[in-house]
């Protein structure tokens, strides 16, 4: 058992090394991620333009740097900004979601990359601390279960 629980201590802390060495790599992935996902976004049921859509209605922005990255898009060709990006759902018709300078009144104009990284960085130090508080709870179990093996050897002994 105390082997079992080593194990599963030295899994956790390597994923956390590799986690804080290779953070920025991560964040590199995620806006390639991002901007790959605004590329080949459509209306149709798909994951990654539904992800896009929660992001950007759940942070309140809109592109990766900011909303006029959508020209570059196809989406933005056919039917302008989406909709995930409008402050008010009832003040946003598509016409104006074509137009840059009309929908700069009507969309977020904050880069979802910003906001994404950032919370996730926020968010960090609860981890850290959630994650430091459950290792030292296997550093307990595993000096417990070495006390409880070495305890059971030595009375087996002393049974003889």
């Amino acid at each position: 058992y105390a082997m079992l629980l080593s194990l599963i201590f030295l899994i956790v802390l390597v994923a956390a090394i590799v986690g804080f060495v290779f953070r920025h790599e991560i964040k590199a992935n995620f806006e390639t991620n991002l901007n790959l996902a605004l590329k080949n976004y459509n209306t149709t049921v798909d994951q990654h333009s539904d992800a896009v859509d929660t992001i950007q209605r759940t942070l309140h922005c809109c592109g990766i740097q900011n909303y006029t990255d959508w020209e570059k898009t196809k989406y933005f060709a056919q039917r302008g900004i989406p909709q995930s990006c409008c402050k008010s759902q009832d003040d946003c018709p598509e016409g104006d979601l074509k137009d840059l300078s009309k929908a700069k009144l009507k969309v977020f104009v904050d880069g979802c990359f910003f906001l994404v990284t950032s919370k996730m960085e926020s968010k960090m130090s609860v981890v850290a601390g959630i994650s430091f508080g459950i290792a030292c709870f296997q550093l307990v179990g595993i000096f417990l279960a070495c006390c409880l093996s070495r305890y059971i050897t030595n009375n087996q002994y002393e049974m003889v």
